[in-house]
C-alpha cells in the first residue's frame, strides 16, 4: 500500500466529523484531493441553507487529504474561507484542494468548493505546519 493509500485510509477510519456529515473521498493524489457530499436535511441551518460549518469541513477534510498525501504529518496553521453562493437540500458540493507551494515545513492549498452545475459555492485558502514524522 502505498502513503497516499495509507493517508486515505487513516482519514476514513479515523476523521469522525466527516465520517458523521457523510463525506465521500473521490480522488487523493500528491498535493491534490477532492471530496463530495449531497447536502441533506440534517446539513441546512436556521435558515433552510446549507450550514457554513458543513462547507467549511467538506473544504477542511480536503485540505487535510492534499496536505498529508505526502506522508508527513501536517496540521493546519490557519484557514480562511469565502462564502459565495448558498446551497440546499439536493446540491452535490465537492472540494478540491490544490497545493500551491510547499516547502520543507510548510505547505500552502487553495481549496474551492462548487456545486453539481461547476458554479463556485466558497474558496478558502490553507497553511499548514510540515512536521517531521510521518502520519502513517
Amino acid at each position: 500500500m502505498d502513503t497516499v493509500e495509507k493517508v486515505v485510509r487513516k482519514t476514513t477510519e479515523n476523521d469522525r466529523l466527516a465520517n458523521l456529515i457523510g463525506l465521500n473521498i473521490g480522488e487523493v493524489k500528491s498535493g491534490y484531493a477532492k471530496v463530495t457530499v449531497t447536502v441533506e436535511d440534517k446539513h441546512l441551518n436556521c435558515l433552510d441553507i446549507t450550514h457554513g460549518g458543513v462547507i467549511f469541513t467538506l473544504a477542511d477534510t480536503a485540505f487535510s487529504l492534499a496536505s498529508n498525501s505526502h506522508g508527513k504529518t501536517a496540521v493546519a496553521l490557519n484557514m480562511s474561507i469565502n462564502f459565495v453562493k448558498a446551497t440546499k437540500v439536493g446540491t452535490v458540493l465537492t472540494a478540491i484542494a490544490r497545493e500551491d507551494k510547499i516547502t520543507r515545513s510548510t505547505g500552502l492549498y487553495r481549496i474551492e468548493v462548487t456545486d453539481q452545475s461547476g458554479e463556485l459555492v466558497s474558496v478558502a485558502e490553507g497553511l499548514v505546519f510540515r512536521k517531521q514524522e510521518g502520519i502513517v
